[in-house]
């Protein structure tokens, strides 16, 4: 019986501690661990993700709840936010968008702490595969996973048609704001084992394997 009020007694304890920190959020009061310390922005996995079009965003501003706003990244990679107006999203972290809020904030506000969370990663799934195209049995857009080559996706794509250049086919690849094209050698991969532009393939790569000209 003792041990049973014991545990109805610390359910209540900790029931109550949560509706404390409901309070304070809802009337704009930071919790202890944002009252102690820079409030940092909650990282999705991986930890430097990458914000992207139609990802869903929660913007916090310490102490002013009539300026925390949940915003969703328009296609043109910007949120818009009450007094600022519009901030770049796309292609930054969320501590990197967080920092560009206080900052534009510092005009209007002392001292602005703003925590920016991902709640939705609508653009992760596609920024996260893998695409193959042209003259293969079934092109596809597949999961990239760790490890992944060249081979493995062609291999996942079916191979090669009867039709394909082999030896002709480009891996794209996007760079920050450039994009780069490298030949890979499909036919010396596949008919002569030889693995030279078997490269490991990152999320977003897209293979294209051109036709043979009769």
């Amino acid at each position: 019986m003792m041990r049973l009020s014991w545990i109805i007694g610390l359910a209540g304890l900790l029931l109550a501690a949560g509706c404390v920190q409901r309070s304070e959020l809802r009337q704009g009061h930071a919790p202890q661990a944002w009252a102690d310390e820079r409030p940092a922005s909650e990282h999705v996995s991986p930890k430097a993700y990458r914000i992207g079009t139609d990802d869903q965003l929660q913007v916090n501003v310490w102490r002013n709840p009539d300026l925390s706003v949940d915003a969703p990244v328009r296609p043109d990679g910007k949120i818009t936010l009450p007094l600022i107006g519009d901030v770049q999203a796309a292609g930054r972290t969320p501590e990197s968008v967080s920092q560009a809020v206080e900052e534009a904030l510092k005009q209007y506000l002392k001292a602005p702490r703003v925590a920016v969370i991902v709640t939705e990663m609508r653009s992760h799934d596609y920024a996260a595969r893998v695409r193959v195209t042209g003259a293969v049995t079934a092109p596809i857009s597949l999961p990239h996973r760790p490890g992944m080559t060249v081979l493995d996706a062609i291999l996942e794509a079916g191979g090669l048609n009867e039709f394909a250049a082999a030896n002709r086919a480009r891996l794209y690849r996007r760079e920050g704001d450039a994009s780069s094209a490298r030949v890979i050698r499909l036919g010396d991969i596949i008919e002569r084992g030889d693995l030279g532009t078997n490269v490991a393939l990152q999320p977003g790569d897209v293979i294209s394997v051109p036709e043979r000209l009769f």
